[in-house]
């Protein structure tokens, strides 16, 4: 008998040239400093001030390290000096054993423990990899598109420790699917039997102006030929994207019995290339990039979630992002800000077969969808660039920051230059929260930076329609009514105090303070400078600020790794994340000296 193996079609064996000795060590080193500076900041972690440095005991290994604490409970650990021990004896550094042995003090159930690691343990291999095969430095950076910038993006969030997880992806298939492998995907075409469906397209769109802009004649004819040639009339049919490892994985073999009665016909590869982008499962076409961003289903785990897509809970996005559009229009602060919003245009999904007609939810429910993003790269003007707003805390393979070098190759003064930056940022993110109670989840992923000179002149806001939120009474359409959520007053503040002071900008502050740049206090007063100036242009405005004091003198100290901790497989009720919150008493808000 002869035994012979397989791989994913169109997809390359694996290696693991990556797997070194010395690879792994450097990445467990940032793995072991990310999980000491994040579990510290979240008050799960203490470590004691030993002769200069610092000491942790995890289990009978003692932990030894250079940091530095800055504003905001900001731990700066420096991978090279972690030196780990028992009884005397040198250790290799260890994330794995390192979260194992103090699975007490963060909360790991036993049944969750071993998942948990094994998401860890598959983020070290992605660092690994990245360590070896991305080239990419900061200086190159400074001068490339879009899509080889998203690609270089190989740390993830910053505050999880588990970031790339991806359970379900083989080595193979993270070389081949992963954002930080930035390898041309195409993507998997099927027909979709239209009663069996739902589809919802935006101002000014339909099906037909879709296709025509997605979808060359040549191909829409192939398809069309596709059906024909099983006795089927095309017009029956919706057209959905499909990742190529969902129709492998999931569609070709959980709905087998659909694909058999016509309900869903496999149509083939489309012809145009794509990158995944940080999320995974959304991706920009790098053959014709003035094309939408594609977002597709993905039942794959990872940080806290099955990457799916409900069909129904998706109908109402592309109304909601036009809501949002407008307002964002028609609003004259925003519109000074350059601030906008990526609608996203339209959402097809699948509606038939057996797991839709369950009472309870499922992630059975969220396997065949997709939806359409208007692309930014039409929409800007000569001599500006685009890149992800995550960019700014990238460090390279040598250790060098992108802000650190943005900064100096813009020529500005380092505080004029965060000026601008927060201008186009944080002052929209603020003004939607006091102006019109709407916040957004504006963390790095989620932004992409308009550049002019190496300036950050304004920002364009995505992933609109999963969580943006209203938390008034501000009058809503009935059919996204689901975006309103019954928020308390102490807690709205916390879309700026959480999601951009603690989520973002503390790890913004703290590298341009650890390169020398900007002192962190300085940061911070630029920061309430630009709250303070936003407060000055809109007096009518005071009744808003009062309720949701953004330079109040503490905030609750809401945290992602406990969120995650607590349940890594669903960490959140998106349906009510307000209650989701996982606090650790308040913290000192490093703009309250700056209240005007």
């Amino acid at each position: 008998m002869t035994l012979t193996t397989t791989t994913t079609p169109g997809v390359a064996p694996a290696t693991a040239d990556h797997l070194t000795p010395e690879v792994l060590d450097r990445a467990q080193r940032l793995l072991v400093a990310k999980a000491v500076a994040e579990l510290s900041h979240e008050r799960l972690l203490h470590p004691r001030p030993d002769g200069g440095g610092w000491t942790l005991d995890a289990g009978d290994v003692v932990y030894r390290f250079a940091a530095r604490r800055h504003p905001l409970e900001h731990w700066v650990v420096d991978p090279g000096s972690i030196r780990a021990e028992r009884d005397g004896r040198r250790l290799a550094p260890d994330v794995l054993t390192f979260v194992a042995s103090l699975a007490g003090d963060l909360g790991l159930t036993d049944e969750l423990l071993p998942v948990y690691l094994e998401e860890l343990a598959s983020t070290l291999r992605a660092a690994a990899w990245t360590l070896v095969h991305h080239e990419h430095t900061v200086d190159d950076l400074l001068h490339a598109d879009l899509a080889t910038t998203e690609a270089a993006m190989h740390a993830g969030h910053p505050g999880f420790l588990a970031t790339n997880g991806r359970i379900g992806f083989s080595a193979s298939q993270h070389e081949a699917y992963a954002p930080e492998a930035g390898r041309p995907v195409r993507l998997h075409w099927l027909g979709v039997r239209r009663s069996l469906s739902v589809a919802s397209y935006g101002e000014g769109i339909d099906e037909d102006a879709l296709l025509a802009h997605e979808l060359d004649p040549g191909t829409r004819e192939r398809f069309d030929l596709e059906l024909r040639a099983r006795g089927l009339d095309p017009a029956e049919y919706l057209l959905v994207p499909v990742h190529p490892w969902q129709w492998d994985h999931k569609i070709a073999v959980t709905f087998a019995p659909d694909l058999a009665r016509h309900d869903l016909v496999h149509l083939g590869e489309g012809p145009d290339a794509y990158t995944a982008q940080q999320s995974i499962r959304t991706f920009l076409n790098v053959d014709h990039p003035e094309r939408h961003y594609v977002k597709v289903a993905l039942s794959i785990q990872n940080m806290g979630f099955m990457r799916g897509l409900s069909p129904r809970y998706m109908r109402a996005t592309p109304a909601i992002n036009d809501w949002v559009a407008g307002l964002v229009h028609a609003d004259p602060d925003l519109q000074a800000c350059g601030f906008r919003v990526l609608r996203e245009r339209a959402a097809v999904g699948y509606t038939g077969g057996v797991y839709q007609a369950l009472a309870a939810d499922s992630p059975y429910k969220k396997m065949l969808a997709a939806l359409w993003r208007e692309s930014p790269v039409s929409m800007v003007g000569d001599g500006e660039r685009l890149a992800t707003m995550a960019s700014l805390l990238h460090r390279d393979g040598d250790g060098r920051a992108y802000a650190t070098a943005l900064v100096r190759a813009s020529g500005l003064d380092p505080a004029d230059w965060v000026r601008a930056y927060l201008r186009a940022y944080l002052r929209p993110v603020a003004h939607c929260l006091l102006a019109h109670d709407l916040a957004f989840m504006p963390h790095g992923e989620n932004l992409i930076l308009v550049l002019d000179g190496h300036v950050p002149r304004r920002v364009f806001m995505k992933d609109v329609g999963e969580e943006v939120v209203v938390m008034g009474d501000t009058p809503l359409p009935a059919e996204i009514e689901r975006i309103r959520q019954d928020v308390p007053g102490e807690l709205k503040a916390l879309s700026v105090h959480t999601d951009v002071f603690d989520g973002f900008l503390r790890h913004l502050a703290g590298i341009l303070a650890e390169d020398g740049v900007l002192e962190a206090e300085v940061f911070w007063a630029l920061v309430g400078e630009c709250l303070a100036q936003h407060a000055a242009d809109h007096p009518e405005l005071a009744a808003a600020r009062e309720r949701c004091d953004l330079f109040a003198a503490e905030f609750a100290h809401s945290c992602l790794n406990r969120l995650q901790l607590r349940n890594t497989r669903q960490m959140v009720d998106l349906s009510d994340q307000a209650s989701s919150l996982q606090v650790a008493g308040t913290l000192e808000n490093p703009i309250a000296p700056y209240r005007p």
